[in-house]
């Protein structure tokens, strides 16, 4: 269950407390006249309370007495009268019910389940138990248990801890910053993280989110509620206990390097979300990211009447690896009359020094004509007070130059203040025009690169992949059948050579292995080695002894058989004099790579509890624990991602070379990457893998050694299967051939991101009117954030299928579905080359994304069409659409298909 019903927490048309109070009658006045003051309009009741003359309501002395159940119920009654009690209000109409106290409390899990049990059966929703309350300010809501009452505003507050939301009230109150709707979610019953963000992602009163959270236990669900909504608006996440995360496996360095945060950081990241660590960082954050939102913040103006204070702001953006604008010639002659005579003749990329005695109109006319050049996104105004002129008017000048560039046509740009020693007057003025306003250099830069990240964050979602080299089809069949083989055998571990052959099955270049039982053995395998390299490497393979370093289990430098065989026997007999229980499974002999250009890297994958496969890159070699020098994200992986990925770590510096040594093969290195992404995709049972090192050279990569751990894979309902992925990856299965009237056949397969170039081409070709009867409006623009909307799909919500010439490679049409965050109902839309009409291809991708749909378990698809698109009406009847007039425009049709009353055969109506 996701939003369904949620209405009747945030939107509720009635309201009832509900006792005899577990709390005493403190908690239940303190509730009341909390209700009391807020205004509300909402019809009330009191069920078996006291009238305790806050709240003028009608009084029933038991549930029985009502006529109906209200909209919203909050439970005081006792713990083990709720599921009872639950299950009436479900029979009565209720839709929502919060089981509220004045701190967090536990109940029982059978007790939570009864409760579950009792709400499903009519979709009546939970929040609770533990919950401080929720409050809808602009309705004259508040059933919140908190230190102070939110006022109205545009931020959504969710928070697992009490303690984190009345410290985040407390903080608004003082800087006059409201709520679209605060709640308190407590223990989780029913209503969950990811619903709430689904539900305010959708709401028109919200316009950033603002997230505490412990921990999630839907991962796939959260990921795509955070997806949805970071594309839209703002998302800022606050997680608190890192310090009561387990660790890892310890089966492998992947295992042992990955903590659980280190998976909640690859999520957030992931899915556009703005992470903080602490509470001054997410006051910052919301501060500035509910007030503003900017496509770019690449370069900042810095505007100070203060060359220290500017100094010290430059410094910290340097730190933050922030860029000062380089404004051109003609904005620095503009702006010589307001700044002091000694710093006319700055350099460029420098801060802007202006005078103590700058009046408010010559610091808004300067504000102005910084944000007027095309080399700057924004500008931090700093200042102190002088003796001239006061904060509240310096605060006044700035609100007004915001205000004025509002009227700017182009694209936006964003202006923060920086009040040193600010007060609440000296910001009234920027609080009313939406100005971000901080007290201190480092704060105000802060809140500057919070911009940035937000900005690059959906940029690098937006971003079209560059598309795989059409070399790389791994031979997964092969790969799954030596999984399959090993597990069928009761092992959890590949052998040297079998991990050898699944590196080999994905194009994963491997240095030459060779497991030998016996050390005569290595000797004999060594006699051919030695034909192509100087030296070899002898290495003890033990499945209970995984890293080898650490029992000094490996012999480098060998230049003959004989002391490869003197090597193997020293190591198997050392190691079973130390490790006697430890089973023995011989040596393995390779060649011993020389290139002293070549860098040690490290990537693997780990099993993270909450998200599944986690991939993991980093700098290599025995210290590779040591240096921890690592950085890890969630597949299915991109080339753009893998990108991402490598800079995130301090090794990448070495990859790119320098005056001492040659540039070493990142794009190698990202195809890696990605090869080791689509194995995690396809054979779900590889549980840890290593790959230690990773050599990198100056062209291509070479693994000189890895283990693989296994275990069985729980199969689960649905399309997904087995897949243990928590963002859902290309479904490949669902390639297909459709037939089309006169006998012809089409290629169709979901669409991908890197499709950008085939839509492009393919609206191009496209009739404008038939552009204008799909958008509703013409179409001119097709840039890339047009395109990613469109190529880009979240695969658990969202389906798009395109239709292809197999010879060409063209794009002919295509058809998609946008299921509710419910998966009941699907948006559809569908559109054909202009040339193709009449050949019947609509009508085959209709039927198929209507079989699609059906299989989903989506139980609706709609859609919205102009009623002069008489063929596309013509279609839906035929197959069996209802089509009604919109009740907002009645130049539009609704159409609407029961998919459950579908015939599974042919996906015609029964």
């Amino acid at each position: 269950m996701t939003i369904r019903n949620l209405e009747g927490f945030f939107s509720p048309r009635s309201l009832a407390l509900i006792g005899p109070s577990r709390h005493g009658d403190d908690v239940v006045q303190k509730l009341m006249q909390t209700l009391a003051s807020a205004g509300s309009s909402l019809p009330f009741s009191l069920v078996d309370l006291p009238d305790l003359g806050t709240i003028r309501g009608a009084v029933h002395t038991s549930l029985a007495d009502m006529p109906a159940g209200p909209d919203l119920a909050i439970l005081l009654t006792p713990v083990d009268d709720a599921p009872a009690l639950i299950s009436r209000l479900a029979e009565k109409g209720t839709r929502a019910v919060l089981l509220i106290s004045p701190g967090f409390e536990t109940w029982p899990e059978h007790l939570l389940q009864a409760c579950r049990e009792a709400a499903r059966t009519h979709s009546l929703r939970l929040i609770g138990p533990g919950s401080l309350g929720l409050a809808v300010p602009a309705m004259g809501l508040n059933a919140l248990l908190s230190s102070v009452p939110p006022a109205p505003g545009d931020i959504a507050l969710v928070s697992r801890s009490g303690a984190v939301l009345n410290a985040t009230l407390s903080w608004a109150a003082s800087h006059k910053t409201g709520f679209s709707a605060v709640v308190s979610l407590g223990d989780r019953t029913d209503v969950d993280i990811s619903d709430l963000i689904d539900y305010f992602a959708q709401d028109y009163r919200t316009r950033a989110i603002l997230l505490h959270m412990e921990g999630i236990s839907h991962a796939r669900k959260f990921l795509s509620a955070a997806r949805a909504a970071a594309r839209s608006k703002p998302v800022i996440v606050i997680r608190s206990g890192r310090s009561h995360d387990m660790g890892g496996s310890g089966r492998t360095h992947a295992g042992r390097l990955t903590t659980l945060d280190l998976s909640y950081e690859a999520a957030f990241r992931r899915s556009g979300m703005m992470r903080v660590n602490d509470l001054d960082e997410m006051f910052e954050a919301v501060e500035t990211l509910s007030r503003v939102r900017v496509p770019r913040l690449e370069a900042l103006t810095i505007l100070s009447n203060g060359r220290s204070l500017a100094s010290l702001a430059a410094d910290r953006l340097s730190g933050h690896a922030g860029a000062l604008a380089h404004l051109s010639a003609e904005t620095s002659a503009k702006l010589v009359e307001h700044q002091r005579p000694q710093t006319r003749a700055q350099e460029p990329g420098q801060p802007v020094i202006l005078r103590e005695d700058l009046s408010p109109d010559d610091l808004r006319s300067a504000i102005g004509t910084v944000l007027s050049d095309p080399a700057t996104d924004g500008v931090l105004v700093l200042q102190a007070p002088t003796a001239f002129t006061d904060l509240e008017t310096i605060g006044t000048a700035i609100a007004d130059a915001a205000k004025a560039d509002r009227r700017r046509t182009g694209r936006r740009k964003v202006i923060i203040a920086g009040l040193v020693g600010n007060d609440g007057l000296a910001r009234a003025a920027l609080d009313a025009a939406h100005v971000p306003c901080f007290g201190s250099p480092a704060e105000a830069v802060r809140a500057a690169m919070y911009l940035t990240r937000d900005a690059l964050s959906r940029d690098f979602l937006m971003a079209a992949p560059t598309s795989l080299p059409c070399d790389f089809t791994p031979a997964s069949a092969t790969a799954r059948s030596l999984v399959e083989r090993a597990l069928s055998e009761g092992r959890t571990w590949l052998s040297p050579e079998e991990v050898a052959s699944l590196l080999e099955a994905y194009q994963i270049p491997v240095i030459g292995t060779r497991l030998c039982s016996s050390p005569a053995a290595a000797r004999e395998h060594s006699l051919t080695v030695f034909q192509s390299t100087r030296r070899c490497v002898v290495k003890l393979i033990s499945p209970d002894l995984p890293f080898k370093s650490r029992i000094d289990g490996v012999r480098l430098d060998l230049e003959d058989p004989e002391a490869v065989e003197t090597a193997a026997e020293e190591l198997i007999e050392r190691t079973r004099l130390r490790y006697p229980s430890a089973t023995i499974a011989g040596v393995s002999v390779h060649p011993m790579l020389e290139d002293r250009n070549a860098l040690e890297l490290f990537a693997g994958l780990s099993d993270s509890r909450v998200f599944g496969p986690l991939l993991v890159f980093g700098a290599g070699g025995t210290a590779v624990e040591d240096r921890a020098d690592i950085s890890a994200e969630l597949p299915p992986l991109d080339l753009n991602l893998a990108h991402g990925l490598i800079r995130r770590t301090e090794i990448s510096k070495l990859i790119d070379g320098s005056a001492s040594r040659p540039m070493l093969d990142r794009e190698a290195i990202a195809l890696t990457l990605v090869k080791i992404s689509q194995m995690a995709v396809d054979i779900p049972e590889i549980r840890e893998l290593d790959i230690n090192p990773l050599i990198v050279r100056e062209s291509g990569v070479l693994a000189l050694d890895a283990r693989v751990s296994l275990a069985r894979s729980e199969r689960t309902p649905g399309r997904a299967g087995g897949s243990r992925l928590a963002i859902a990856p290309y479904p490949q299965e669902l390639e297909d051939t459709l037939t089309l009237k006169d006998g012809s056949t089409v290629f169709v397969r979901p669409v991908r991101p890197e499709d950008e170039d085939l839509f492009r081409q393919f609206f191009e070709a496209v009739d404008p009117e038939d552009l204008r009867l799909r958008f509703f409006a013409p179409v001119k623009d097709f840039s890339h954030r047009f395109l990613a909307q469109l190529t880009q799909l979240d695969y658990a919500r969202a389906m798009a299928f395109a239709a292809l010439d197999k010879d060409s490679g063209c794009l002919l049409g295509v058809v998609r579905l946008h299921a509710d965050p419910d998966h009941k109902t699907g948006e559809y839309a569908v559109m054909v080359r202009s040339d193709l009409k009449g050949a019947g291809l609509g009508w085959a991708l209709m039927k198929l994304i209507i079989r699609y749909a059906k299989a989903d378990g989506i139980e609706t698809v709609r859609g919205e069409v102009l009623k002069e698109n008489t063929s596309m009406l013509a279609m839906c009847k035929a197959l069996g659409f209802q089509v009604t007039t919109s009740h907002d425009d009645p130049a539009i049709a609704d159409v609407k298909l029961p998919v459950t009353a579908l015939d599974d055969t042919d996906g015609a109506p029964d």
